[in-house]
């Protein structure tokens, strides 16, 4: 592939295997986040998030700055994690700009401008895999309590 194609093109690209690009940041701090994602990810954590995970996109998209990825055991779940993201963000005023997909509750879609809170049930993100689609992206390392990784019963789920 060309080193300027763009990362729809290349996901499409059969022959790149999953998440072969994905480039890791070493050992961000909480102190390099941005407040309000870390906000978004300790309310994601409050409410057992399994398997959060920040992408850092400034380098290869022009929409937002970071996708913040997490999942859900169900629909409740993925519901409460939204919800918890939503009302702590505004009380800290950020509101969301908009809300996507809370009644199917599969993906459910929380647009702040510069980041992106993506909250998914289990097969949905299996589906979508926005990690393999956004492969480009440098995947920022976050504390383990703030990943989902004190959670390992769900997690071997996925």
């Amino acid at each position: 592939m060309k080193p300027n194609s763009n990362a729809k093109e290349q996901s499409l690209n059969p022959t790149i295997t999953r998440h072969s690009q994905l480039k890791q940041l070493p050992n961000a701090d909480e102190a390099e986040i941005d407040e309000r994602i870390l906000t978004a990810l300790h309310a994601a954590s409050d409410k057992k998030a399994i398997n959060a995970i920040l992408l850092d996109l400034r380098e290869i998209a022009s929409f937002t700055d970071y996708f913040v990825i997490a999942s859900g055991a169900n629909e409740r779940q993925v519901q409460a994690i939204s919800d918890e993201v939503f009302e702590r963000l505004k009380k800290a005023g950020t509101p969301a700009a908009r809300v996507e997909g809370y009644k199917m509750a599969e993906w459910i879609l929380l647009d702040y401008g510069d980041f992106i809170v993506h909250v998914f049930d289990d097969k949905a993100r299996r589906f979508y895999d926005l990690e393999r689609l956004w492969r480009e992206s440098k995947r920022v390392k976050l504390p383990p309590e703030l990943a989902g990784e004190t959670n390992s019963s769900l997690r071997s789920e996925l």
